[in-house]
């Protein structure tokens, strides 16, 4: 993995004098791409890049890395797995390589193809190749955005970077959306193309960006996801479907295994890690694997299941064993390396998994993405039984107005249990798309605007949100749309970001062999019976891999993580939260959020019925700390 950024010009304005900006911004990159970093000058632009080196350690493989023809030059993050193929193609077309690394190829590809180059890549990444000679630049973001392209422009310039935080190393200007920041209080992240700031942009996935010297700026989509409305393979038997699964995920596992450093991966416990680290130690003797496990949170803890897995393959495994003190203590850093506001609080587990990970290994696997193409989670079970109600959704719909009062919290098992089904009860009410988005809220509508001093909510953001429950329209109610949803709206802004931004924060790379394009392709093909029923979630896959793990692993339900926000903001937060970050004179000062609403939701964090109060309260906390970086 590497971090990349640049600047082109517009106008008539001399590169050199930008030079030291984009240094700037390089190294704010640099846990990104600890192991060098360069920047290149062109006649328009400059482009700048921090290297992890994965593959091809060498000098040769260094970037901004340029034809011999000094043409073409590209900045290039991420990983090209069927990169020796193409190679050879590209060796068979009269192409010379100086290096073993994936950029060249990438590169020349480019120079053979042009945009359909995009088309014959398997991988991961962002990448930009600026032609000296023509003087243009190219951008692309890979097809399910498992790598972040930020990018800004005025009539000036067009700046792009890795992270946030370098486009601000260019003096951008930073006026907050109010659009964005009102869906940050729902969901607790931020859904492109939209971010924080009003003039910056995330690349969307499978998208490419052309920018010309007549200021001219193009951003065009090259892949779209295939949604399975009328389930395009069902004339294969769930049998031979099994099959082809089994051996399209073991491939994209193999091919994953590339790497001129340390490899190994996480291992949860759970299903998803378990199969991809069953699938890799069928290629790797003593596969190293790693897991963190909560002395203080045995609710949460996976470690039993882990060592049974590492066991079986014989794998060199490694358990973090964390108490909550543990977890506080990395808390801010994990915090204060957000770009913008991100309050998926499961990130802190996973900075942690990252840090003591990159101490031993270099490229990790990871199980993320299955739950979105499977229906793993609750919301999955919870819209099957809403398009196919029994006696028990009916009973849970009838008792949700006396539900509602009883104590509702994320941190015992029966009051969770109260908690979602009052969700289940709200929901179930509504229609599919407000369903859905409700189900993927930590906060609906009314709340959110009760939060903000300026509480009307935009036309802007109604606008984005139709936009990203288009699928909903037109078309019956289907767990296929639903699942599309995701991997359309959670799967890139939600848990993809998650995993680039807590790895990349301890310089670790994380591949992710659930999100293989063809993989997911021929799994957005499938019935929607093959991935749920009334009984099961992740049917197929669960059915397909059986014979690779123990019962016990197969047959217990999904665990996630849950950070004990409760409990800090009860103990170890609550002088920070009433005396510093959520203090009422400067919420006042601040003028953003509403402080009778602020205090009446730290009121209801000391009640025996807290219900999402944490997790607003933790969103809160984020949006400021963020604040305070950029602003003050």
């Amino acid at each position: 993995m590497c971090g990349i950024t640049g600047i082109y010009f517009l106008n008539n304005q001399k590169p050199g004098e930008y030079k030291n900006r984009v240094r700037s911004a390089v190294n704010t990159l640099h846990s990104r791409g600890p192991d060098n970093s360069a920047v290149y000058t062109g006649t328009k632009a400059l482009l700048g890049h921090s290297r992890l080196s994965v593959i091809d350690l060498s000098e040769a493989a260094s970037q901004p890395f340029t034809d011999p023809a000094n043409r073409y030059t590209i900045v290039y993050n991420g990983i090209i797995y069927n990169f020796k193929d193409l190679r050879e193609k590209l060796q068979q077309q009269g192409f010379r390589f100086r290096s073993h690394s994936d950029t060249e190829v990438l590169l020349y590809l480019y120079i053979h193809k042009g945009i359909k180059c995009l088309d014959e890549l398997n991988g991961f990444f962002s990448f930009a190749v600026y032609d000296n000679t023509e003087r243009t630049l190219f951008l692309a973001r890979d097809r399910f955005g498992i790598k972040p392209l930020y990018f800004f422009h005025d009539n000036e310039k067009f700046i792009f970077a890795s992270e946030m935080k370098a486009l601000l190393k260019y003096d951008i200007p930073k006026t907050i959306d109010s659009s964005s920041l009102f869906t940050y209080l729902q969901l607790n992240y931020i859904p492109g193309p939209w971010t924080i700031f009003e003039n910056v942009k995330k690349l969307s996935p499978g998208h490419f960006l052309h920018v010309n010297s007549s200021a001219d700026i193009q951003e065009k989509q090259y892949y779209s996801l295939p949604v399975s409305l009328k389930n395009r393979d069902n004339s294969l038997s769930y049998g031979q479907s099994c099959n082809t699964l089994h051996n399209l995920l073991e491939r994209s596992v193999t091919c994953r295994l590339v790497s001129d450093v340390p490899l190994g991966t996480f291992l949860s416990g759970g299903i998803d890690s378990s199969i991809i680290t069953a699938l890799a130690a069928k290629n790797i003797d003593k596969l190293n694997t790693f897991s963190i496990g909560f002395k203080d949170e045995p609710m949460f803890d996976e470690t039993r299941y882990a060592n049974i897995v590492a066991r079986m393959y014989n794998t060199n495994h490694t358990v973090f064993s964390l108490t909550n003190d543990d977890l506080f203590d990395c808390l801010f850093d994990a915090v204060n390396y957000l770009d913008e506001p991100f309050a998926d609080s499961s990130a802190l587990a996973l900075y942690i998994l990252s840090r003591h990970t990159r101490e031993k290994i270099t490229v990790a696997l990871s199980g993320d993405g299955a739950d979105e193409l499977f229906a793993g989670y609750n919301k999955h079970m919870a819209e099957y039984r809403t398009l196919y109600p029994g006696f028990r959704e009916k009973l849970a719909s009838s008792l949700y107005p006396f539900l509602s009062k009883l104590p509702q919290s994320r941190n015992n098992p029966l009051s969770n249990k109260i908690r979602q089904t009052v969700r289940f009860g709200e929901g179930v009410k509504l229609p599919a798309p407000e369903r859905y988005w409700q189900w993927c809220s930590i906060s609906d509508e009314k709340m959110a605007a009760s939060l903000l001093v300026d509480n009307n909510v935009a036309e802007n953001y109604k606008i984005r949100k139709k936009q990203h429950l288009g699928i909903f329209a037109d078309t019956p109610d289907t767990i296929n749309k639903t699942l599309y949803a995701d991997m359309k709206l959670v799967l890139p802004f939600d848990m993809l970001t998650k995993v680039d931004m807590m790895s990349m924060a301890n310089s670790l790379e994380v591949r992710v062999p659930f999100l293989d394009h063809h993989v997911v392709e021929y799994v957005m093909s499938l019935p929607e019976n093959f991935k749920i029923d009334k009984y099961r979630r992740k049917k197929i896959l669960k059915d397909t891999f059986s014979y690779l793990l123990p019962g016990e692993i197969m047959s217990r339900s999904k665990q996630g993580f849950e950070v004990p926000l409760l409990k800090w903001f009860r103990n170890e937060l609550n002088s920070f939260i009433n005396n510093d970050i959520l203090e009422e004179n400067f919420i006042i000062e601040q003028n953003i959020f509403n402080p009778l609403e602020i205090k009446r939701l730290k009121e209801k964090l000391h009640s025996p019925n807290p219900g999402e109060t944490p997790a607003r309260i933790w969103s809160l906390i984020v949006f400021q700390q963020w604040w305070k970086k950029f602003f003050l």
